[in-house]
C-alpha cells in the first residue's frame, strides 16, 4: 500500500490534516492541496492513483477541477467530498467526471472502505477484458471504447457499467444488482447517479445503430445488438 499516492484537495485546515493523517497511518501516500489551481498542477505532475477532492474550493472549484482533471486523465478515480445535500448537485458532479460521493461529515472507516473499492478495481483492470461491440472495440483495461480509428476514453465508473452490461448481453440486468456490483449499494441517489452513466454511455455508443441500451422502467436495462440485415 506505501506505493498508493492519493490526491488530496481540501481547503479545510482541520479536516485536511484529520484525512491526510489518518491515510498515512493506513500507509498511503497523500499530498495535500488547499485549492483547485495547486490541485491541478499537482495532478499534472505527481502520479496518484486517486483524487479525493473538496467541491467547495478556493481558486477553482472541485466540480471545474474534476472536469479539468478528467479532460487530461480518464483513468484515476475521483471521489468528492461534499457537504451538499442537492440531488443535482451530486450529479452535476458524475457528469463533471466524478466517480463518487461521500457526504461531510464521515467516518475514516467509510473513506477507507471507498479509497479500497476503487484501488481493488483498478487492479482488476490488470487482466484482459477485451469486447467488441458491434464495431466498437472496449478495452476495459484501458478504459478505451474505439470505433474506426476514434477512441473515447471512459472513465472508471463508465466501463465498470459497460462491462456488466456487456458480460451480460442480451439480459435484463436488475438495477438493484448493478448498483451492489459497482456502488456497494442500493439507495434512490445511487440510482440516479447510475441513470447519468447509463446517458453517457448511450451518448459514446449512438454511432451504431444496431447496438442499444434499452430502460425496462422499474427493472432494468439490456445491451443489445441487432442484426442490422434483418
Amino acid at each position: 500500500m506505501s506505493d498508493t499516492s492519493i490526491l488530496l484537495v481540501e481547503d479545510d485546515e482541520s479536516l485536511g490534516f484529520v484525512i491526510k493523517d489518518n491515510l498515512e497511518l493506513r500507509g498511503y501516500n497523500v499530498t495535500w492541496c488547499k485549492d483547485g489551481i495547486s490541485g491541478m498542477q499537482s495532478c499534472r505532475t505527481g502520479e496518484h492513483q486517486l483524487c479525493i477532492v473538496d467541491v467547495m474550493l478556493p481558486k477553482k472549484d472541485g466540480f471545474s477541477l474534476a472536469e479539468e482533471i478528467r479532460s487530461e486523465n480518464h483513468h484515476i478515480p475521483i471521489l468528492f467530498l461534499t457537504a451538499k445535500s442537492m440531488l443535482e448537485d451530486k450529479l452535476e458532479g458524475f457528469r463533471r467526471g466524478g466517480d463518487d460521493y461521500i457526504s461531510k461529515p464521515f467516518s475514516m472507516d467509510e473513506l477507507v472502505y471507498r479509497i479500497e473499492v476503487f484501488l481493488r478495481r483498478s487492479e482488476a483492470r490488470n487482466r484482459k477484458n477485451t469486447y467488441w461491440l458491434g464495431e466498437y472495440e472496449f478495452d476495459f483495461n484501458n478504459l478505451r471504447l474505439s470505433r474506426n480509428g476514434h477512441d473515447q476514453m471512459l472513465t472508471q465508473k463508465e466501463a465498470e457499467v459497460l462491462k456488466y452490461l456487456a458480460d451480460n448481453m442480451d439480459q435484463v440486468v436488475k438495477r438493484e444488482n448493478i448498483l451492489k456490483a459497482i456502488w456497494g449499494e442500493d439507495d434512490y441517489f445511487m440510482g440516479r447517479s447510475l441513470d447519468v452513466f447509463i446517458s453517457k454511455l448511450r451518448k459514446y455508443l449512438k454511432s451504431e445503430p444496431g447496438l442499444e441500451i434499452t430502460n425496462f422502467h422499474g427493472v432494468g436495462f439490456k445491451l443489445t445488438l441487432r442484426d442490422q440485415k434483418e
